[in-house]
Formats: structure tokens, sequence, C-alpha cells
């Protein structure tokens, strides 16, 4: 077990973490969930600094870590469509794209091309967008303005446009990868 796993490993044990917290009768339970769920965002980046870092690189970590993120989002999106039932086409939107981009990496590493689809710009923007759409909504609460939930529903909506365009861009780069092969023929 290495740092960067470590790192890994906390974001997925910190998904009940934020989803008990977010449901829990504390005070400032919302502001807490919202905390929790940046400090797991902010380990994306961190277990990938410490793998290039600390020289920890792994295949078991570059598995681990998308599927991590994957797990956080997810788990926090369905539980904010049981609050905001509006959420749920910009929630099926963002876990279908989720699924289908996994599943497109999965089918071109099974042809050798993994590389072909791995993240770019546009999934980065898209998540980025995305985690700040989640935070703003898991702040949201009564104690807050309400330009707050305003802007978590205007930022969910443009991080689900964001996950079709991403994916659109990653099956296109697919099809000129099995294009060319078929060219190669």
């Amino acid at each position: 077990m290495n740092w960067a796993n470590l790192t890994t490993y906390s974001r997925i044990l910190l998904i009940p973490v934020v989803i008990g917290c977010y449901f829990s009768a504390m005070e400032s339970a919302h502001l807490l969930a919202a905390i929790l769920f940046t400090l797991a965002s902010l380990t994306d980046w961190l277990d990938g600094y410490l793998a290039r870092r600390l020289h920890q690189t792994s295949d078991f970590g570059a598995f681990l870590d998308p599927v991590a993120d994957k797990l956080l989002v997810t788990g926090v999106l369905i539980m904010l469509v049981t609050v905001y039932p509006a959420l749920l086409i910009a929630t099926a939107i963002i876990i279908s794209r989720e699924l289908a981009v996994s599943a497109l990496r999965e089918w071109m590493a099974s042809r050798g091309q993994r590389d072909r689809v791995a993240v770019a710009y546009s999934g980065k923007l898209k998540t980025t967008v995305q985690m700040i759409a989640i935070i703003a909504l898991l702040l949201a609460s009564p104690d807050y303005p309400e330009w707050i939930l305003q802007a978590g529903y205007i930022l969910i909506s443009v991080a689900a446009a964001l996950s079709i365009w991403s994916m659109l861009h990653y099956f296109r780069n697919a099809r000129i990868v099995l294009l060319d092969k078929e060219e190669d023929r």
C-alpha cells in the first residue's frame, strides 16, 4: 500500500461520511458535507500528484482512481436527487456518460488503444464544473442565500452539457482510431 492509493481509498471512505453528514441533524450539516466533499474531490488531484512525485504509480492505482471518482460523484448526485428531484435529468446524463466512457475505455484497452481515449481537457473541465456544482448543491440550505442553490442548478446543467460534449469527443477519437485501423488493412 502506498500514499497515493491510500489517498484514493480515503476518497471512497468519505462517500458515506458526506452522505451521513448531509442527512444528519447536526448544526451546519450542509456546510460540513460540502467541506468533506471538497476534501474528497481534492484527493483526486492529490493522489495523482503523490503517485508522480513519490514514484508510486501503479496499474492498480490507475484503475482505482477513476473508480473512486465515479463512486464519489454518482453516490452524492443520487443522494442530491432525493432532495432536489429537478436534478434527475442532469444526474442521469452525467451518470450515463460516466458509464459509456468507462465502457469505451475498457473496449479501447482491449484493442491496445486505451491511450487514444485518455482523459482530455473536455473531461477535466466537466469534472471541475461538476464538482463545484455539487459543492454548491450540498451547501444550499435555508440558512444560506438562495443564489447558492440556483448556482448549483445552473452549474450542474452546464456539467451535464459538458458531459455530453466530452463523451462525444472521446467517441470521436475512438472512431478515428478504428477508421485508421480499417484503412491500414
